[in-house]
């Protein structure tokens, strides 16, 4: 790897990020007479882009009213038609209003011409995914894929991290363990409910920085987004191993060098049953040489306070959970072709003591001996650097992200710490068992990639990875407690990879593509004598080599302007690894799954509308389980298969007014059991299904817009979510139900572009519902535990812009 990590710093001085998400289109606009500011934040919000001024005196500028279906573009120039000023694009979806150049003097009157036709309407532009590497029009794209705008996200909404992804793309769920120690997945393709040393199952994103590997979520705030792209699986092709579910993207906003400005925002939140909490946080935009420098700062905090009372400690609310975090943006533009990124990114969640509550009680108590809190420590570091060569796009990046993980649980006492395969005996004291992650990867990718019409184009490009997870375990406390085994994984990958996308027909596009990765894998127990970790399997700590060939095929058929069709092929694998069972290591086997996919969407000018059907077979199955007294640990428990179904449709009939839904239906089995392998603590097999996807679930939501007098406007938007039954994992122990609840929200701002009010609520019903149906995984076996949703709460904020 030394050899690798000196390629990858070699390559830094020319890393680079992938463009922001472009989001313009046409679509229905409604802007009134008003002043400029007023107006361009009205028609950034419907059209979905940004908008900047640069002097004061034009965001006082009446501007005309903007009624009809425009791209953003179009609108721009019918609203500052005769005012003196114009809107220039400076970016993908990003305009600035500046004053108009002078006329140039009068010229001698030619000659009369011949009159011609009037020019064509510019044609509408597209929804753009760049999670693809080359941007491709979501029309155009051959698979399962949403976009989430960031001028749609609310302060309050951002201030939920991932949930937030959750709540909005029906094919996504994850864990809820815990903010900071959760799993995400993606199609079904969902493997445990513990965060063992397998690799993730979605890969993660942020900008052009992969942010996790053998990692939970680190759920980091989505304040200051541009976008959220989340592309279904697998994503082998682009993204390698650990994207067998897909891909999730999130696109920050960017420095802006001619924009100097300031937010501000804070909140404070009531939970029935529960104790207040609070948030804030700034933003702050400075050029620091004009058109050419300029950095972007964030820092934000919030606290939301507890709701589970402990009834055995005598303690109220005691799942207290604090969060700390900002990035800072340095972007560099020494000319029109050259962007250069510098980032610096960390945020820091404390968890006072677990989130679950007896299944027996009242859905917010239970009773324990001792705290189970917990901590995710994450930060990110990257630089990237593009160059456009025409047509042509270069982009290289270098990354580096670390995250330190601390859970501790309650459990019975072992009789022997040195001989942990003699489990606790019946009746035996309560203790603390503490499990340390520490994990750090490096990543460098280069890579070409051209654009053309109706998705046609080509990349090629190479990447390399280095990931080090360190596991700690611990009974009877983090400092003076008896040592457990532990482990250490080191994974490093070369990948070579590219695809070509061809238009053999003006309405058909062909898209092939392949990724070819070497992986050596190795590692080592930790805390233990070799003789002891060793003497199940010998030959786990020996490093070892895998190499993997995955090929893509997709096509698109476009019979109408406003709507296409798709088929899709793709695979994606995870490298395999070591895992602790109970006191010796012993190695898994890595997987694979091949997904063929079909699929179609609508763009109209009122309604769009897509559905996916897709099959995955998924073999030699990774999973983390617990092994004989409550650890996680990770096993291959077989071969699957899942066919999942999404519909989802978004509906304006009028003016201001947008409404959404989604379904998605999930079928999952395991079709061939490894019984041989598995430990004998797993139990029987549930063969109906895998963990933590539920059959069914669905959203429905709104969001309105309307301009009051005096210019102020009033946003509401509002959703109600039902999540299906699921089971917590593999096995009789872990075949807990789960799920089968509603989850509501309704938010109302009343402001401008300056100032806002705004009031939040959440759980609208109060409802209790179990989202998780684990506490203490060393508990599992003799205690009910479910984890409710947070109860009806209230959230009153204040947000204010310079």
């Amino acid at each position: 790897m030394v050899r690798a990590a000196s390629i990858a710093l070699a390559i830094a001085g020319t890393a680079a990020a992938l463009p922001a998400a472009a989001q313009e289109r046409a679509t229905e606009i409604d802007t009134p007479a008003a002043p400029a500011q007023e107006a361009t934040r009205l028609l950034a919000r419907q059209g979905r882009i940004s908008i900047g001024i640069r002097e004061p005196a034009l965001a006082r500028l009446p501007v005309k009213a903007v009624r009809g279906r425009y791209t953003p573009a179009q609108a721009l120039e019918r609203m500052f038609a005769g005012t003196g000023a114009i809107a220039r694009r400076v970016a993908t979806a990003s305009f600035i209003v500046e004053r108009a150049p002078p006329p140039p003097p009068p010229r001698p009157t030619p000659r009369p011409q011949p009159s011609l036709p009037p020019a064509a309407e510019p044609a509408p532009a597209d929804i753009i995914v760049t999670a693809t590497k080359r941007d491709v029009p979501l029309a155009d794209y051959p698979g399962g894929a949403q976009v989430i705008a960031g001028e749609t996200l609310s302060l309050a909404q951002a201030a939920r991290g991932t949930d937030l992804i959750e709540s909005r793309a029906a094919s996504v769920t994850s864990t809820h363990l815990g903010p900071g120690r959760n799993k995400l997945f993606i199609r079904g393709i969902a493997d445990s409910s513990f965060v063992g040393p397998t690799q993730a199952t979605v890969g993660q994103y942020w900008g052009n920085s992969r942010i996790t590997y053998s990692a939970p979520d680190p759920s980091l705030r989505l304040y200051d987004v541009k976008s959220i792209e989340v592309l279904e699986g697998p994503q082998g092709t682009l993204y390698g191993a650990g994207s067998l579910g897909g891909v999730v993207r999130v696109v920050p906003n960017a420095p802006d060098a001619g924009d100097r400005s300031a937010q501000l925002w804070g909140s404070v939140l009531a939970t029935q049953h529960g104790k207040p909490g609070a948030d804030g946080g700034a933003i702050v935009n400075l050029p620091l040489v004009a058109d050419t420098l300029a950095l972007r700062v964030l820092g934000f905090g919030n606290i939301e306070g507890g709701y589970i009372d402990d009834r055995a400690r005598g303690l109220r609310d005691v799942n207290r959970v604090g969060t700390l975090g900002g990035r800072a943006t340095l972007r560099y533009t020494p000319t029109n072709d050259w962007t250069i990124d510098l980032t610096a990114l960390g945020q820091r969640i404390i968890g006072d003591d677990s989130q679950y509550a007896d299944r027996v009680t009242d859905g917010l108590s239970r009773a324990s001996t001792v705290a189970q809190p917990f901590r995710n420590e994450y930060w990110l570091t990257d630089l990237v650097v593009r160059k456009s060569l025409g047509a042509v796009e270069w982009t290289n990046s270098i990354g580096y992200t670390g995250q330190h993980v601390f859970e501790q649980y309650e459990g019975p006492t072992l009789p022997d710490p040195l001989r942990p395969m003699q489990g606790p005996l019946e009746g035996a004291e309560p203790t603390t068992y503490t499990q340390t992650n520490r994990i750090g990867l490096l990543t460098a990718e280069t890579r070409l990639a051209r654009r053309g019409a109706n998705g046609a184009g080509w990349l090629i490009g190479a990447s390399l990875l280095h990931n080090r997870a360190r596991v700690s375990r611990r009974m009877g406390g983090p400092w003076l407690g008896s040592a457990l085994t532990g482990v250490r994984n080191n994974v490093d990958e070369a990948t070579l990879y590219g695809d070509y996308a061809v238009s053999p027909l003006a309405q058909v596009t062909v898209t092939v593509g392949g990724r070819l990765t070497h992986s050596r894998l190795g590692g080592q127990s930790r805390d233990v004598l070799e003789a002891i970790a060793l003497r199940v399997d010998p030959g786990a700590g020996d490093s070892r080599s895998e190499t993997r060939l995955l090929p893509s095929a997709a096509i698109v058929w476009r019979p109408d302007p406003r709507a296409s069709l798709f088929a899709r092929y793709q695979e994606g694998f995870r490298p395999g690894g070591i895992a602790v069972r109970q006191d010796f290591i012993q190695r898994f086997a890595g997987d694979r799954v091949s997904t063929t996919e079909v699929g179609g969407r609508w763009d109209g000018r009122a309604l769009d509308a897509s559905v996916t059907v897709s099959h995955t077979s998924w073999r030699n199955i990774q999973a983390d389980i617990v092994d004989g007294f409550g650890f996680p640990t990770t096993a291959n428990i077989g071969d699957g298969r899942i066919w999942s179904v999404g519909l989802s449709a978004r509906w304006r009939p009028l003016a201001g007014l947008e409404l959404d839904g989604a379904i998605y239906l999930n079928d999952s089995r395991i079709t061939e059991p490894a019984f041989s392998i598995l430990p004998v603590s797993i139990g029987a097999i549930d063969e109906s299904r895998l963990p933590n996807v539920a059959h069914r679930s669905g959203r429905l939501g709104f969001t309105y817009t309307s301009t009051l007098a005096g210019g102020s406007r009033l946003d509401l938007s509002g959703y109600a979510r039902y999540i299906g039954q699921s089971t917590l994992g593999i096995g009789t122990i872990l075949g807990r139900l789960q799920g089968d609840y509603f989850d509501t929200g309704l938010e109302a701002r009343i402001g401008n572009d300056r100032r806002g009010l705004t009031l939040t609520a959440t759980n609208l019903l109060d409802s209790r519902g179990n989202r998780f149906a684990l506490g203490s995984p060393f508990l599992i076996r003799d205690q009910d535990h479910i984890t409710p949703l947070r109860p009806r709460s209230i959230r009153i904020g204040v947000d204010l812009a310079f």
